[in-house]
């Protein structure tokens, strides 16, 4: 058994010494045609780097030959599968730019879409490359309106969107926790209008009478009668909305308290 491992750790090392080699041979050559067709031999075996690396070295030396539109596209393809979804970003937008009229075209500018999407980040985080996935998306479709990648366009959107809406709900929420409860009214009515089909709405309008009583009674008296009145109309305005909520207790509550101070509608 220890002989077996020694012979297949040895065949594993003269396999990576020859890869290695190979790639060093294809490196330093001068010829273009047998330099491409080692990075397209890396390629196919998914050696990425190795491929996108004399690739990159043969852009610009290819440009105006007959190869140059594969090696772009291929070269695009290898920033994707090592995962610089930035660089492939580009790359295939760079691609579809120019060569438009190419076979690979509504392809490379999916492709772009998709890796601006790979690229999102959490929802924690800044979600401006969010946003350009969306509009890199909607752009897409304008241009292809009959793309045979419709379906993954609509699943990506729909998983950036509720990203979007993710992070909104959880902001509403942290401020509302940080009792900021006149940045939270704010940022309850700037989610519903948002995102006017969330499931998170019930939730937050329940916290946005919360927050508007709060803000109401923590106002000068000069204030406070106009505020309370708000809260009042977001009552109604919520059980209008969801008669049956799990939160009509509690906002039924928040009434009776606005109630007892003599203000109504």
């Amino acid at each position: 058994m220890k002989t077996f491992k020694k012979i297949t750790l040895l065949f594993v090392a003269v396999l990576v010494f020859a890869s290695c080699s190979k790639f060093s041979m294809y490196q330093k050559s001068t010829n273009i045609e047998f330099k491409y067709k080692g990075a397209m031999e890396f390629y196919n075996q998914k050696s990425y780097y190795k491929a996108g690396t004399l690739l990159e070295e043969l852009l610009p030396l290819m440009k105006g030959q007959n190869e140059a539109e594969k090696a772009l596209y291929t070269f695009a393809y290898t920033q994707y599968y090592q995962k610089f979804y930035v660089l492939s970003a580009y790359w295939f937008k760079r691609f579809y730019d120019t060569y438009p009229r190419s076979t690979f075209a509504e392809e490379a500018y999916y492709m772009h879409c998709k890796s601006k999407f790979d690229d999102s980040p959490e929802y924690s985080l800044d979600q401006t490359t969010t946003l350009e996935a969306k509009d890199g998306i909607q752009q897409f479709l304008e241009a292809f309106p009959q793309t045979k990648y419709l379906e993954q366009c609509n699943t990506m959107v729909d998983k950036l969107n509720f990203k979007l809406e993710f992070k909104a709900y959880n902001l509403a929420k942290q401020l509302y926790r940080m009792k900021d409860y006149r940045a939270c009214v704010m940022s309850f009515d700037n989610f519903a209008k948002d995102f006017p089909s969330s499931k998170y709405i019930e939730e937050l309008m329940y916290y946005k009478i919360q927050s508007q009583y709060e803000y109401a009674t923590q106002s000068l008296e000069s204030k406070r009668k106009e505020r309370l009145k708000s809260a009042l109309e977001h009552y109604y305005a919520f059980i209008d909305k969801f008669p049956e909520s799990k939160f009509i207790k509690d906002a039924e509550a928040i009434y009776d308290k606005i109630k007892l101070t003599g203000v109504s509608l």
